[in-house]
């Protein structure tokens, strides 16, 4: 984060109340470690909760355990100042947020809240009256309510807003991120946050605590309106990806250029088909749709189908690859991919479509991939198989491929010539401009 928009943290916090209130935020991931940075960057004194020591031993050294811009030096600046500790377990506080993973089953695709009752189980203990408890994974409808009747079954002394309770003595919202990697401190700040509280109170409740540095409108509503809307406007980007992958798919078919087609319809006053790429990946677009699936299974065919295109477009892929190896004849030709992240310039590998392709060409192809990463570094710790996958520089895999398949377009290949003499797989259209 550059000065002007750390201070711009600052100026829009408003002061708590007399005295420095406690948040404590569950989860120090993507979500929870910006969060919780944000929130110590306004005077709060925040922990932050977490079963990975690893994270919450970076944390405590001043720095981070992801890639972010201003991140890190965000976290430095908050635990030197004393706002921000982190630990593996949790603690009092006034408020509490909880921003742990939501997957789904890789076969089924039903939501997996685990992490979300495990969460709830760990901070029951540390419960007393007057806290409000923040949901933000994103989550199926009904998840907020399952978590305060969890709560109020580990907490028989303590009233939570359900059937009707008005005067609860714990509070419970949920309020989705609309973040993206990349972009993510600027647009906490920036962006409009929907307030989704079980109450009218809660909502209250929940409304005062994010405006501290929101500078964007807080849309108040309930719980399970708040859950839809954040899987809704992930379904929404979803299915107009799985048009733009199908057109895709369609235009190799019969031969035509799909970036040349697009071109020419954005040009309609009221079109506008987005850029097609190897598939969807990341915590987000990949996953949540199914929640809607889960939801609603006999009336969801348009979300359903898209998720079913968006996750075939990896496939298709490895066919273009498999007839320019095929074409090539004996021996099979060296392979080298780029890029293997879910989106360009981040180090995130969750549900990333090019690292399933490269994962695949790896044991088809033993000994003949290479692959380029910027962020290479971060797939060790990403907790994802790095089976198979061998690093190169950009210049060795370049010279030394027989086939050479774009799947994400890092900054850093911006530099890159289009090869020539070579089978290309351009996934992304990273060069639709250079002549072939």
């Amino acid at each position: 984060m550059n000065d002007h928009a750390l201070h711009s943290v600052r100026e829009n916090s408003a002061a708590d109340n007399d005295g420095v209130r406690r948040l404590a935020v569950i989860g120090l991931g993507y979500i929870g470690l910006p969060t919780a940075a944000t929130f110590a960057s306004t005077g709060k004194q925040v922990v932050g909760i977490d079963i990975s020591q690893r994270a919450v031993d970076a944390v405590n050294a001043g720095q981070t355990h992801i890639e972010e811009d201003g991140l890190p030096e965000l976290v430095a600046q908050c635990v030197r100042n004393g706002n921000l500790r982190a630990t593996t377990t949790p603690e009092p506080a006034d408020d509490f947020i909880i921003a742990v993973p939501t997957p789904v089953d890789h076969d089924t695709h039903a939501p997996d809240v685990s992490y979300v009752e495990a969460a709830g189980r760990s901070i029951a203990p540390v419960l007393r009256a007057g806290n409000l408890v923040v949901l933000e994974s994103t989550s199926p409808v009904g998840t907020t309510q399952m978590l305060a009747r969890l709560l109020a079954n580990l907490r028989p002394d303590l009233r939570f807003p359900l059937d009707g309770e008005e005067h609860p003595d714990v509070h419970l919202a949920y309020c989705p991120e609309r973040i993206i990697p990349g972009r993510m401190l600027s647009e906490l700040v920036e962006n409009d946050r929907i307030i989704g509280g079980m109450s009218a109170a809660c909502t209250q409740r929940a409304t005062e605590l994010y405006q501290c540095f929101v500078k964007g409108a807080c849309l108040p509503g309930d719980d399970r309106t708040a859950e839809l809307c954040k899987l809704t406007e992930n379904a929404f980007r979803d299915v107009n990806i799985a048009f733009a992958n199908e057109l895709s798919m369609i235009c190799g078919d019969i031969g035509l250029d799909v970036w040349k087609v697009i071109e020419l319809a954005n040009h309609h006053p009221r079109v506008n088909i987005l850029n097609p790429g190897p598939g969807v990946g990341g915590h987000c677009i990949a996953v949540d749709p199914w929640f809607i699936v889960a939801s609603a299974p006999e009336r969801a065919h348009l979300v359903r189908t898209a998720r079913q295109v968006n996750d075939s477009k990896p496939n298709y892929v490895l066919e273009q690859v498999a007839h320019a190896v095929a074409a090539a004849g004996q021996p099979t030709p060296r392979i080298a991919c780029f890029g293997l992240t879910y989106k360009p310039d981040v180090d995130d590998f969750r549900e990333s479509p090019a690292l399933h392709i490269a994962h695949t060409l790896a044991k088809r192809y033993p000994g003949k991939l290479a692959c380029v990463d910027p962020f290479h570094d971060a797939l060790k710790f990403s907790g994802e198989s790095t089976e198979g996958i061998v690093f190169e520089s950009a210049d060795d895999a370049l010279r030394d491929a027989g086939v050479v398949v774009m799947l994400v377009g890092h900054s850093e290949f911006r530099s890159l010539p289009r090869p020539t003499g070579k089978a290309i797989i351009d996934a992304t259209g990273f060069w639709k401009h250079s002549a072939p």
